[in-house]
């Protein structure tokens, strides 16, 4: 009995340790992801909020980028060509044990998990057909379901409820929600908002939303799909927060000066982060969103495409992984009733 007991209790001692391992896996400080193609190709890189200590964590010969951290920030997704086609790979945070997630090849990317850690939606482009669908899969098995047709840039929403992603609208971008269960879509802006939306980015909590948009018309006689935007018209790209119903409309960044993209609210919501271009190179920066403060992140890099994108993990914000005291007594309950009949 005695040795059953002993048994019994290191059990416990090595499932509660296992958990914490698990937990250890994720960064226990603020962290943001992002691409940079300082090294001469496109690859992953990981820095703190105030952009010091900027790591390459891919380092491969082929392109990575656009990676975005699980809820628990365990495992990063990211786009790689590394097996000849543009497709999802997950990685651990301090990028090790890289695999492929499908098997059946095609092109696959901007890739959104679910609050719960168990599905991811993204974008599956079909160049043959001109074709570029939402999808989504439940992470380790390789069946996949599209729910969208003609959109992309995707992102769940923190309540599990809905994805937000850039709808084909008559020629236009338009931010556009879909409920997950019912497929139903709504437009987050109205009609007279068409123009260019781009790069939704939900809230915290669900209740706002920041994208980046260009509200202004296309010069007369130009014909979207066919001719090249205006370089003066594409310039004036900026970023804006709204609240989930479409009111309380908000630019944060000026017009002035080349477009800003790709924007990510923080988890706390206070500040967020974009990409500009500076001295002919993609930077990215971060603008408080109550005071209006901007502050460059990035400075290096080659080519135009220096640094672009950006995800934020806190782990205060973060799904709860530790260890749970009542998983742990009904455990030991189990094996004493077992033992003790």
């Amino acid at each position: 009995m005695k040795f059953v007991y002993t048994f019994c209790m290191l059990s416990l001692v090595l499932l509660y340790v296992g958990v914490c391992l698990l937990f250890a896996k994720a960064p226990t400080s603020p962290k943001i992801l992002f691409t940079s193609s300082r090294d001469g190709n496109r690859e992953v890189y990981i820095m703190n909020p105030d952009g010091s200590e900027q790591v390459n964590l891919t380092r491969h010969p082929t392109d990575d980028l656009n990676a975005t951290w699980s809820p628990t920030g365990e495992h990063i997704l990211f786009l790689s060509d590394r097996a000849g086609v543009r497709d999802l790979y997950l990685m651990d945070p301090d990028g090790t044990k890289v695999r492929r997630i499908f098997k059946k090849e095609t092109y696959r990317r901007n890739p959104t998990w679910s609050p719960d850690g168990k599905q991811f939606a993204y974008t599956n482009v079909n160049w043959d057909a001109a074709t570029s669908h939402i999808c989504i899969a439940t992470l380790g098995e390789q069946e996949e379901e599209c729910i969208v047709v003609d959109g992309f840039d995707s992102v769940w929403s923190p309540d599990g409820t809905e994805i937000a992603y850039v709808a084909f609208i008559l020629d236009a971008h338009r931010i556009t929600l879909v409920d997950i269960r019912t497929r139903k879509q709504k437009r987050l802006l109205p009609r007279k908002a068409m123009s260019w939306q781009n790069n939704p980015s939900w809230s915290t909590t669900g209740n706002r939303l920041v994208f980046s948009w260009n509200k202004n018309p296309l010069p007369p006689g130009h014909r979207p799909g066919r001719d090249r935007f205006p370089p003066e018209w594409v310039k004036k790209e900026t970023i804006y927060i709204v609240n989930r119903d479409g009111t309380g409309l908000q630019q944060l960044v000026a017009e002035a000066g080349p477009s800003a993209t790709d924007p990510e609210l923080s988890p706390n919501g206070d500040e967020i982060l974009y990409t500009q271009e500076i001295k002919g190179r993609l930077q990215i920066f971060k603008v408080d969103v109550n005071s209006g403060i901007r502050t460059q992140l990035t400075h290096l890099g080659g080519i135009f495409q220096a640094n672009a994108g950006g995800d934020w993990f806190d782990p205060a914000y973060a799904l709860p992984v530790s260890p749970q005291p009542q998983l742990l007594t009904t455990i030991w309950g189990k094996v004493k009733g077992k033992n003790n009949p």
